[in-house]
């Protein structure tokens, strides 16, 4: 049994049933989550080994399972795990796909595992994306029969899509479906997009096992993580059971668990709203002031009514009876969560003036602070109005980006920008013999010849780093950071020249202490979202977390705020918020000029995210006035926008 912080059944609501057992387990991070799920499957690996017996593990592949081949490498490494007695089957491949392309399965496994560990080679069984077309159904039996003849797969590791996919099982995949090839939905092929450069180089099609053929192993866990995979995850755990999302399927296997971090199991209904489950502290709740909020919050949402209207029928029969036992009158709880939500307003990010205690942390005023963005232009997007908010406070404000950005510009932009700068040098008779022009053709050449997918040369990904850092500098400066206050950190790690990004090494943590140690901010403010499809976010925020933690111990240390704030893809709940930074129609436009400084961006970005047509700009302001039209609606002052921040604590 995986040891979690929470665990508990799915279907709560239902009685247990033989065909319905399905566990989920969270976790306060995917780190721990991956851990555990290696630590089980590792105890497998040597009692099989102590017994002489292999064992046959179904794989899977994306970002979700890194951190556990991560673990399992490690294990190997500094603890003997052998991979000896082991023999995997990976879920699927896309088709066509040559095993050395970027985006193979084949060289995603050789890297993320096999490559570091003791497997014998012919122990390794991935499906086979160069195949003709003719003989893919042929080849599909004898992968069957493959798993068959060695006993069936003991342990199943699954990732999910967005449409519910497990492997690329589509929706339509019916129950007994088998190893086949299967037509990629749109969703998925939208969400693969970065990873190929653009959606119109996405294989249409990719080889997979069945639903029939996971659900015949013996032990199935499931993982994710993220907000973004939160709502997919209800259906498949909650929902009916049906070929619309196949991860339901998973619900009538007697032995699966679903691994979660604490983003990802958001919408699951006891994490969500674990009183419609009857007492709380079945799923590690107590009636605290943050699950108090939420409970009112909802309550006031799912009536429609202002939070000072509500009363204690509305309590009594929605299922809040025991949140009024434990708390007092329903009066007294209105304006308990009505104050505290109040007090997140304020226009003083940086506090105010003159101490009279108004905003987070008046003294000392005016206050160092360091806004991180993760790529170059999160911080406009995300938090544009508070940045411009704290440079007219007075505050000395410093913004640092951690990566360049290089791989999120199109091919034609630079070499609009490469036009620019060989005429230019040419009208001013600038550079020496050519030498200009030489880059610039350079450059020609290899966009002429570039097949989708490849990896930029030197050249062309230092003018998009250029591009990318420019629009930055200008996008800082229109909020009115002073360019000596502009940081462009370039982070190792994201320098590969590809979607993938290497592991967080110390030297992408060090650049961050050595920031933090010169500057010594009173506040500083971190991208705290996890939906970023592309993983770039995540990985910033460990790297600023491990930098706090190693600075801990400092003086300085102990009176800084850190806050964090969303990126372009989701926006706090109310709940969650700590700190609420309201915006006038005058500010909003500004912060928009500021994103706009981002053209390189503007109109289609490279890397938009799922399936959202939206430009960034569209979606900060829509993000941002919806948040303030739920401030409205709880009963709160009327804003046109308010920015959300949410406390480490």
């Amino acid at each position: 049994m995986i040891e979690s912080t929470l665990r508990f059944s799915a279907r709560p609501d239902q009685p247990p049933a033989k065909d319905r057992r399905c566990e989920v387990s969270v976790f306060e991070s995917s780190v721990t989550a991956s851990a555990a799920v290696a630590r089980e499957i590792s105890e497998l690996i040597r009692e099989r080994a102590r017994e002489n017996r292999r064992i046959v593990l179904g794989l899977a592949t994306g970002s979700t399972p890194q951190d556990f081949y991560d673990e399992l490498v490690r294990m190997h490494r500094r603890e003997g795990l052998s991979f000896k007695n082991v023999v995997t089957f990976n879920l699927d491949e896309y088709w066509p796909m040559n095993p050395d392309a970027l985006q193979s399965y084949h060289r995603f496994m050789a890297e993320s595992l096999f490559d570091h560990v003791d497997i014998p080679r012919d122990h390794v069984n991935i499906p086979d994306g160069r195949l003709p077309q003719e003989k893919i159904a042929e080849y599909c039996e004898s992968y069957e029969r493959r798993i068959r003849e060695l006993g069936g797969i003991d342990f199943q590791i699954l990732g999910i899509g967005r449409t519910g996919h497990i492997g690329f099982n589509e929706p339509g995949s019916p129950r007994n479906s088998r190893t086949r090839l299967i037509t990629l939905d749109r969703v998925t092929r939208l969400d693969a997009a970065s990873d190929f450069f653009g959606e119109r180089n996405v294989p249409r099609r990719a080889i997979t096992m069945g639903v029939g053929t996971i659900l015949e192993a013996r032990r199935i866990v499931l993982m994710a993580f993220g907000e973004g995979k939160a709502p997919i995850l209800r259906r498949a755990v909650e929902g009916e059971v049906t070929p619309a999302v196949a991860a339901s399927f998973l619900q009538e296997h007697p032995h699966v668990s679903v691994v979660l971090d604490r983003a990802a199991a958001s919408e699951l209904t006891p994490v969500k709203t674990p009183w419609l489950l009857g007492p709380i502290d079945r799923y590690g709740r107590t009636w605290d002031e943050r699950t108090t909020r939420r409970a009112v919050i909802w309550l006031a949402h799912q009536l429609n009514k202002p939070i000072l209207k509500l009363v204690e029928e509305d309590y009594n029969e929605n299922g809040l009876q025991e949140l009024l036992s434990a708390r007092g009158a329903a009066y007294d709880v209105n304006i308990e969560v009505f104050k505290r939500i109040q007090q997140t307003i304020t226009g003083w990010p940086g506090g105010k003036p003159e101490g009279n205690g108004k905003g987070p942390g008046s003294e000392p005023y005016p206050k160092r602070v360091i806004v991180f963005s993760p790529h170059p232009d999160d911080d406009v997007i995300s938090m544009g109005g508070t940045l411009i908010r704290l440079c007219e406070q007075g505050h000395d404000v410093h913004v640092a980006y951690q990566t360049s950005g290089n791989i999120a510009v199109w091919d034609d932009e630079a070499m609009r920008y490469a036009d620019f700068v060989s005429e230019f040098c040419e009208e001013f008779s600038l550079g020496s013999d050519g030498q200009v022009a030489g880059i610039r053709e350079k450059i020609a050449r290899f966009i002429g010849s570039k097949k989708p997918g490849d990896i930029d040369n030197i050249e062309l990904q230092r003018i998009k780093a250029l591009i990318r850092r420019t629009e930055a500098a200008a996008g800082a400066r229109f909020a009115g950071v002073r360019q000596d206050r502009i940081h462009f950190l370039n982070m190792p790690f994201y320098e590969t020249g590809r979607v993938r990004k290497d592991r967080l090494s110390d030297a992408d943590i060090r650049l961050v202490i050595e920031l933090l140690e010169k500057v010594r901010p009173h506040q500083i403010y971190a991208a705290g979202d996890l939906s970023d499809p592309h993983g770039t976010h995540r990985v910033c925020l460990s790297a600023i977390n491990q930098a706090i933690e190693r600075l801990a111990p400092q003086d300085w240390m102990a009176s800084c705020a850190v806050w964090y704030y969303r990126g372009a893809w989701q926006e706090w709940e109310p709940h969650e918020i700590d700190m609420a930074v309201p915006l006038s129609p005058e500010e909003v436009d500004l912060k928009r000029l500021a994103i706009f400084r981002h053209q390189s961006q503007k109109d289609k970005a490279l890397f938009p995210g799922p399936s959202d047509p939206r430009e960034f700009w569209q979606r900060a302001e829509d993000r941002n006035r919806h948040t303030a039209e739920l401030y409205d609606k709880l009963g709160l002052p009327e804003y046109q926008a308010i920015e959300a921040f949410v406390r480490r604590g």
